[in-house]
């Protein structure tokens, strides 16, 4: 049985040895003819078509597919190697009437055209490439881009607006348009909604869309204010985008200021129809406001920002949900909304988590303020809180203010009728608790502000030391209540302007660097001395309270009482802190009347720059033979 299938296999391998030069031969007899044919067909190809014939056919093209009339100064160029190719030079497309409104200009272009159609008298093109072309558009009231005229594209637009998404564009509308190349280009649009002009230069694009009912991508290169930018587009229904329907689409926008993505369904007219996935970058925010021409004040504190969330709508609003973020090195994750009133005043409500957050931003919200020669300054003039309102809950594991630092603050920022407030709640705070609310008065935010402060049981004495706070001041754990106005802009407020009062005490504690016994010793010795005579140990106190009110740069000391075991010192006077200095009369006495005599009351006065004041005994309260 072997042997047979050996033979079977032989004969058959003699038998297509013998057919195959004969198959060789045809094949390579066919392909020379076709390649004899191919070449005749291109060497004889300029004789046979009419480049006017060409020229008239793009005319034609651009006229139908615009609507608008195509008028060609420059002189046309046939190429046929490796493709037939047609270019055409100063190329101006405007309306047919004696208006003659221009949509565009092109200094050159060019497209491939099929030598079939040509040879049988017709014109078929593709791969289009335009060079240095400026397009002119206008957006109308309703968002929409003004596609006048009864061009293919207009009129499939026109379907397309009026249908309800089966069918963008009759057959006969239907146009071949392939790909488009665009070098060097410029876009201008003007907004009649906003009344702005927008000018974008230096444009390059490569777009394909096969026909007008097929789906597009695009990627288009340009720089703006001297930034290099990429946008990348797709839709599988363009034609119902640019007619202001909803549709699915993808895009995303990279810079090395802002990257951003957008995926799900959008509308050219109406952006809060946005419904799917948003990333947006900004990993150099002071750079990205300064190339945008925005100012924002304390945007130092705010290097980076990122943004993932999953936009919605409902109800005239759009929502962020399972949003996640990162500013600076702060991570947080929460819902945000951005609805708008019956006056159309847009509003930011929503609630914010995060890990860690710098309170800087928030509180500088309050002295936000658009340059005055921003591009947006006629829309949104003054303050941005006059043109917002928002209502966000905040809460984070850990928050920083400066040097201050908070644990599982639980704050709010509400803007509305006028009034911007920022709250914290609940917050713990160097061991014990802290509230605080900032107000910024109505009248456009113009007419001041008022700020208070409470605080409980916190250790005072762990703040001074972590602040270097240096001069005799008090160790301990205390309470404090604070309350500031202004009648000034917020904004423009300084120490000066500020007016309020503050009550601090304590319990059980220890004032550094102030030695009684010494105090009392260089009185009885000395005229004056400073307080570092008197630094070389501390003084243990059982309570302190402080009454202070503040005005015109000062604040002004009503009672201060530090009582000791077994002496008291009282204070009373002004602290202009403008000057970084003290003016202040006080007493030293005994806690416990009994022990006066051992413990005569000592006034003195405490005059001079802190941290090193001066000390002056009154002289004739002290003991005769030492006051001689």
């Amino acid at each position: 049985m072997s042997a047979s299938r050996h033979r079977r296999w032989r004969v058959m391998l003699r038998s297509m040895a013998r057919r195959l030069p004969a198959i060789a031969r045809t094949t390579g007899a066919v392909l020379l003819t076709l390649l004899i044919v191919f070449a005749a067909f291109r060497v004889t190809a300029p004789f046979l078509i009419s480049s006017a014939l060409v020229r008239s056919g793009i005319e034609d093209a651009l006229s139908k597919w615009t609507g608008y009339r195509a008028e060609i100064e420059g002189t046309p160029t046939l190429d046929f190697w490796p493709t037939p190719r047609i270019t055409l030079n100063q190329v101006t497309i405007r309306q047919p009437n004696a208006a003659g409104k221009v949509l565009g200009h092109v200094d050159s272009l060019s497209a491939d055209f099929s030598l079939l159609y040509a040879l049988r008298g017709k014109a078929d093109f593709h791969e289009f490439h335009f060079l240095r072309p400026v397009l002119y558009l206008r957006r109308d009231e309703a968002g929409l881009i003004d596609w006048t005229n009864e061009g293919l594209l207009a009129k499939a637009i026109e379907r397309a607006q009026d249908s309800a998404g089966a069918a963008p564009a009759r057959e006969d509308q239907d146009a071949t348009i392939g790909a488009v190349t665009v070098e060097d280009g410029t876009l201008v649009v003007t907004d009649d909604r906003s009344g702005a002009l927008y000018r974008f230069e230096g444009i390059t694009a490569d777009v394909a869309w096969p026909r007008i009912s097929a789906p597009m991508s695009a990627v288009v290169l340009g720089r703006i204010n001297g930034q290099d930018i990429k946008l990348d587009f797709a839709s599988p229904k363009p034609l119902f985008f640019f007619a202001g329907k909803t549709v699915e689409a993808s895009t995303s926008l990279t810079s090395s200021l802002v990257n951003a993505s957008f995926r799900g369904t959008t509308n050219i007219s109406d952006f809060s129809a946005l419904a799917g996935n948003l990333k947006l970058s900004i990993p150099d925010l002071p750079s990205f406001l300064v190339w945008s021409g925005e100012r924002l004040p304390g945007a130092a504190a705010l290097q980076s920002i990122s943004l993932d969330a999953n936009v919605s709508t409902a109800a005239a609003s759009l929502r962020f949900n399972d949003l996640s973020f990162q500013v600076n090195d702060a991570t947080g994750s929460g819902v945000m909304d951005l609805s708008y009133g019956a006056t159309g005043k847009p509003k930011i409500s929503g609630t914010l988590a995060f890990d860690q957050m710098n309170l800087t931003p928030f509180l500088a919200a309050f002295t936000m303020r658009l340059a005055a020669d921003t591009a947006i300054n006629a829309i949104l003039y003054g303050n941005p809180l006059q043109r917002l309102d928002v209502d966000v809950r905040l809460s984070a594991k850990k928050a920083a203010l400066g040097n201050f630092q908070f644990s599982g603050i639980g704050a709010s920022l509400l803007v509305s009728g006028g009034k911007a407030k920022f709250d914290i709640g609940d917050s713990g705070f160097e061991g014990g608790e802290l509230t605080a609310h900032l107000e910024v008065t109505e009248r456009d935010f113009d007419a001041g502000g008022k700020l208070q402060i409470s605080i409980r049981d916190a250790d005072f004495g762990a703040l001074i030391e972590r602040l270097q706070l240096s001069g005799p001041l008090p160790l301990a754990v205390g309470s404090l209540d604070v309350s500031l106005s202004t009648s000034k802009p917020i904004w423009a407020a300084s120490l000066a302007d500020l007016s309020g009062k503050l009550h601090f005490w304590t319990g059980q504690g220890t004032f550094r660097q102030l030695n009684i016994s010494s105090l009392r010793a260089l009185a009885a010795q000395k005229a004056y001395f400073r307080m570092t005579d008197v630094a070389d140990t501390s003084f243990d106190f059982d309570s302190l309270d402080l009454n202070t009110t503040f005005s015109n740069g000062s604040a002004d000391v009503r009672t201060a009482t530090i009582a000791g075991r077994t002496e008291t010192i009282k204070l009373t006077g002004v602290v202009p802190f403008r000057a970084n200095g003290v003016a202040l009369s006080g007493t030293l006495s005994a806690t416990d009347p009994v022990n006066a005599t051992d413990l005569p009351q000592l006034p003195f006065f405490l005059a001079g720059s802190w941290p090193n004041p001066v000390v002056s005994p009154i002289a004739s309260a002290l003991p005769k033979t030492v006051a001689q």
